[in-house]
């Protein structure tokens, strides 16, 4: 009887480049707030998902897509400043 052994390296080898870089982690933090109010929204409309939904349910799901809104509004507004913030002379 022959043993069959794999000769090949496992299909995601453990290497130090799987972890997060600093940049990337401060990205995810800084988009958290927005991540947060779209889970919220999914929330409220799964909850629904099998029924008629009540008022109560229809102001849920209004109230969570104006506050994805408004994050993402926020988020957007810090990202021009940030952006005008760096932009240095020209026609700014």
């Amino acid at each position: 009887m022959k043993h069959i052994i794999a000769l090949h390296n496992p299909a995601t080898p453990w290497s130090d480049g799987l972890e997060p870089s600093d940049a990337e982690l401060d990205a995810i933090e800084w988009e958290m707030p927005l991540i947060l109010a779209e889970v919220d929204l999914l929330d409220a409309e799964i909850a629904v998902l099998d029924r008629t939904p009540s008022e109560l349910d229809e102001r849920r799901i209004r109230r969570a897509r104006r506050r994805k809104l408004a994050v993402r509004r926020v988020l957007l507004n810090q990202a021009a400043a940030a952006a005008a913030a760096t932009m240095s002379g020209g026609a700014a």
